[in-house]
């Protein structure tokens, strides 16, 4: 083949030329990174260093003539462009070069240009005239070694697991009608206990393994069957059977676990009122001690105070309730107490009215109801008495003397349950993307040409940047979400009130994602989304809630943030006036070195790519909004106002401090997961899934960060052109990150996804 009027090393600069100037991308920023790409080329000589670089000048740009010569060569070529390939461009000017040159050294400087100037596909594939070679996917990594990380130390289990999903009890349908939905999701539920998988966290001697993290694990995993499915059984195993476990002492475990485990007894969990949503402390139930007859008396006083949105309330023989105990005319707070609702018939025992609370948005298997109370007697040894209980005397007696650590105590016993709700609605989100990604890589749509096939709709930019931060943002979330609950099953450190604050905001941050993420996918799938066939339309419905149960987002974030405040007042009188020193010491120098407008304007990569970066603008976020939050309260309490009206005031604030708190600790999290990878190839893939989270997430609150004058408007304008960029650098191994997540193929049954 005759060579063209450009020497070897032109000529695989010449695609990278064309695209830049057809597409106007160069910025002052832009052409230094190709000037300093082209400079540190030692396969360049010097003449064709200086033809190169003359091109860069914005204010000659190459003729059209020129221009015209380029696209000669690249079309005349014959040179395929392989959609697949990691970086594209940079491997079709090197097959380009290779057309003249049999020996050609790889030049792994065209790939710095690539990452760099973020040039995505679609800005190139028609531009060339050449064939393009439309390949889903690149082999570069593998899906079933980011399945075994997110496995962990619950392999096998989960394993195991996913092999007993895959039968015909358990595949998915569309289920409209909620009695025979809900018969075939306690046939489900059933099986499973009889199968071991709900006692898992419970001791040996009750059926299970004592194994938390793994429960967690496969209650994920239901979510991949049916959003019902697994509420259901985490009502049955993990709020009912785990009040028994987390609440009660070795004479309830001995009557009640064994049997709650298998499903041979069903039972549901009584905390929530009509009247009083999530205010546990202030619900209406009383639990009065009758010291004549040595029983408990359980009641709701009025119409509002019964107990509602109770998942197992229809198909339960016993409930947990959640009831202020009463004893000797003194109100010893929330307790909890084992109260029987049939009989073997099923019948309701005297004194209970249950009622259904009838069609929901979603998770419609579960049999949510109200239950009323009036004056039903229960034996005292039903009290769940682990912290408080009543003596043979007939007098009250607890360990834990002040009754709001007392409170905050019992319920802590109940994280758990949060961090498996995140789980669950994590795993609602994988599978939207998962179904999302898949009909993104089938679907085809627009082009510029009759005469060519239509463009896969992920190959479009703002395809990638509604799905791929989401991913990566799933992938930081897994791994935190692990992390949380090792501290929680962690029985060596028994004080669980900082993993209580940590997924208290956590919980909120990890559900709201989801349920924007499904929507999110609904969308990307068009009409096709829409259809409850492609199982997204229930995913909707079904994790909408997961920011409701186990504590209502807006309300967790306070409790996050009101923990937070208790760290930094420890920390602020821990060494006197030296602390308060060193505290505003840190503020000052904060300010003074983030106000550097050097600092505020910094757009190159090192930097942006920088985990230091990332850390400090977190930290710094959550830091600054805590002291600025401790010296708002300070101010109105010093002015007189109380202090419960004085946290009213700064209610926004503690919404704002707990958000940023958990961004902050799902990426420190996820950064020190990062450096125990000991594979250098998934370690760096998962540090820049990381470094996409993390630059979304500044993106995201790039307002916040402009007021204070930590960003500039350049490094704001800088840090979304990276996350676009990152979105796209991602594209060729897609689907390799959705099939990490480990769905199973029976659970994929979406038509879409096929």
């Amino acid at each position: 083949m005759a060579l063209p009027n450009y020497t070897i090393g032109i000529l695989q600069y010449i695609p990278f030329f064309y695209v830049i100037w057809s597409d106007d991308l160069l910025s002052a920023s832009e052409v230094s990174v190709v000037k300093k790409t082209i400079e540190d080329d030692s396969v360049l000589n010097s003449d064709e260093k200086k033809q190169l670089l003359s091109w860069l000048n914005k204010g000659q740009p190459p003729s059209d003539t020129e221009f015209k010569q380029w696209k000669q060569t690249i079309t005349s070529s014959q040179v395929k462009l392989v959609e697949s390939d990691i970086y594209p461009l940079t491997s079709f000017s090197q097959r380009l070069g290779n057309l003249y040159c049999e020996q050609c050294d790889h030049n792994e400087h065209l790939k710095h240009i690539e990452i760099n100037l973020g040039i995505q596909p679609n800005h190139y594939n028609h531009l060339f005239n050449v064939e393009v070679v439309h390949e889903k996917t690149s082999n570069h990594y593998a899906s079933k070694n980011l399945d075994a990380l997110l496995k962990g130390a619950h392999a096998s289990e989960v394993d195991s697991f996913r092999s007993f999903l895959n039968q015909d009890i358990f595949k998915w349908t569309i289920s409209r009608n909620k009695e025979e939905f809900r018969n075939k999701v306690l046939r489900q539920v059933s099986l499973l206990g009889e199968k071991g998988y709900g006692a898992m966290a419970y001791p040996k001697a009750y059926g299970g393994t004592n194994n938390m993290p793994s429960y967690a694990a496969i209650f994920e995993h239901l979510m991949f069957i049916d959003g019902s499915l697994a509420v259901k059984f985490g009502v049955q195993f993990g709020l009912f059977g785990g009040s028994i476990q987390k609440l009660g002492t070795k004479k309830h475990h001995d009557q009640y676990l064994g049997d709650t485990g298998k499903t041979k007894l069903l039972g549901c969990f009584a905390m929530t009122e009509t009247g009083h949503g999530s205010n546990v402390r202030g619900v209406k139930t009383t639990a009065t001690y009758d010291k004549e007859t040595d029983s408990i008396v359980i009641h709701t006083p009025g119409k509002n105070d019964n107990k509602e949105y109770i998942g197992n309330a229809l198909h339960s023989k016993i409930a947990s309730v959640f009831a202020q105990l009463i004893v000797d005319g003194k109100n010893e707070g929330v307790h909890a107490i084992l109260v029987p609702l049939r009989n073997e018939k099923h019948e309701l025992l005297d004194g209970i009215i249950v009622e259904d609370n009838g069609y929901k948005l979603g998770l419609n298997g579960v049999d949510n109801g109200k239950i009323w109370f009036n004056q039903v007697r229960v034996p005292r040894e039903n009290l769940l008495d682990k912290y408080g209980e009543i003596k043979d005397n007939g007098t009250y007696f607890s360990t834990i003397k002040n009754p709001n650590k007392r409170f905050f105590t019992m319920l802590g016993t109940l994280v758990g349950g949060r961090i498996c709700v995140a789980k669950g609605a994590l795993g609602g989100a994988k599978m939207a993307l998962s179904i999302a990604v898949k009909h993104a890589l089938n679907r085809r749509q627009f082009n510029d040409s009759v005469k060519i096939q239509e463009d896969l709709i992920m190959d479009y930019p703002t395809h990638q940047l509604r799905l791929t931060p989401a991913i990566a943002s799933a992938y930081v979330y897994h791994f935190t979400l692990e992390e949380m609950m090792s501290r929680y099953s962690d029985d060596s450190q028994p004080d669980k009130r900082k993993v209580e604050t940590q997924v208290a905001g956590l919980k909120a941050v990890i559900t709201w994602f989801a349920n924007s993420t499904i929507q999110e996918c609904r969308e990307a799938c068009g009409g096709k989304g829409y259809l409850l066939e492609n199982r997204i339309a229930d995913l909707k419905g079904d994790v909408d809630i997961f920011t409701t149960f186990e504590g209502d987002n807006n309300v967790l974030l306070q409790l996050a943030a009101k923990g937070i405040l208790s760290d930094f007042k420890a920390e602020f009188n821990s060494a006197g006036f030296v602390s308060v020193l060193k505290l505003l010491s840190t503020q000052l120098s904060d300010k003074i070195s983030t106000l550097n407008p050097i600092y505020s304007n910094k757009v190159d990569s090192e930097h942006l790519y920088n985990p230091k970066f990332h850390k400090h603008a977190f930290n710094y976020r959550t830091r600054r909004l805590t002291y600025t939050l401790a010296m708002r309260i300070r101010n109105y309490i010093k002015k007189g106002v109380p202090s419960y009206q004085a946290f009213l005031k700064v209610q926004t604030h503690l919404l704002a401090l707990g958000k940023a708190y958990s961004i902050e600790l799902s990426y420190k999290i996820f950064a020190e997961y990062c450096a125990t990878i000991t594979d250098e190839k998934y370690r760096v893939l998962m540090e820049k899934l990381g470094t996409l989270y993390a630059l979304h997430q500044l993106h995201n609150d790039s307002r916040w960060y402009l007021e204070q004058g930590y960003f500039g408007g350049t490094k704001s304008k800088a840090i979304r052109q990276r996350v676009e960029r990152l979105s796209t650098e991602f594209r060729p191994h897609i689907e390799v990150l959705v099939d990490g997540f480990g769905i199973p193929e029976h659970c994929l049954s979406a038509p879409i996804s096929k």
